[in-house]
């Protein structure tokens, strides 16, 4: 049976802030550094404890907190991570600056921190659930992917000892077809999505109140990204979610604050 998020640490806070990629979009313009040690500590800073990052492993096997499948678009260098030796990949500066940090030390670094980890790659699956254990880091995390089958994956590795998130074209199907959540059992303790999904060749809106009494009936929490914007951060609280992962960790900060939600 599936165990729901109030049997999991991770979930303890009634509404969870979470800095995605270290919500590197802030007042101070640091716009390029995501997924840096930097971007984290800054988040850390302003007073979150929930951090969200992705993770790659490199051709020989180390796992690294990065979104992309390639260098190209944040750091000054180029190639495919699961192409290059985490040598060359530590080389790679992100905005010319930070180097890409392992999980291990992402882990280390911020040992008071929940971290949101999303499997962007399926040779992660293993190297993460190892790190986990290795740091005992299993209670503070919670782990997401668009692939269904690297979570089962992932939660079969860890024996539900780590909490997950339903696979969002789970989430988004549940939205377009108004029977779907009856006919499957979806595993995980929360639905992390977007506020609207193409399906089918439509947006469909996919946070809306049939979603949070299917998540309240399952004890699941309901988290949205990536919000930026104040107004609907404030309209998406007032419908109940549970969670806001932001760019804008100065702006989702003080929409917290005005709604007694910022407990720090």
């Amino acid at each position: 049976m599936n165990r729901g998020a109030s049997g999991y640490a991770y979930f303890d806070q009634p509404f969870a802030c979470l800095a995605h990629r270290g919500g590197y979009v802030t007042a101070s313009g640091d716009e390029g550094r995501e997924n840096s040690l930097y971007a984290f500590a800054k988040a850390v800073e302003f007073g979150y404890r929930y951090l969200e990052t992705d993770v790659h492993v490199t051709a020989d096997g180390r796992l690294i907190a990065f979104h992309d499948t390639v260098l190209d678009r944040v750091t000054d260098a180029h190639g495919r991570i699961s192409e290059l030796p985490f040598d060359a990949v530590r080389e790679a500066r992100i905005d010319g600056r930070d180097p890409i940090p392992t999980l291990d030390e992402v882990l280390e670094s911020f040992p008071d921190t929940r971290i949101n980890i999303d499997i962007k790659a399926p040779g992660a699956i293993e190297p993460l659930a190892q790190a986990l254990r290795h740091h005992h880091a299993e209670r503070r995390v919670c782990v997401a992917s668009f692939s269904g089958s690297r979570l089962g994956r992932f939660r079969r590795i860890t024996r539900g000892a780590v909490a997950t998130s339903a696979p969002t074209p789970t989430v988004a199907w549940s939205a377009f077809v108004p029977q779907l959540p009856r006919w499957i059992n979806t595993p995980g303790q929360a639905f992390q999505v977007p506020f609207a999904q193409q399906v089918a060749g439509r947006t469909i809106r996919v946070v809306n109140r049939r979603l949070m009494q299917v998540a309240r009936a399952r004890d699941m929490r309901v988290h949205v990204w990536t919000i930026n914007d104040a107004d609907q951060m404030h309209r998406l609280i007032d419908l109940g979610v549970d969670g806001l992962i932001t760019d804008r960790i100065d702006v989702l900060k003080q929409v917290a604050q005005e709604h007694g939600l910022w407990d720090r």
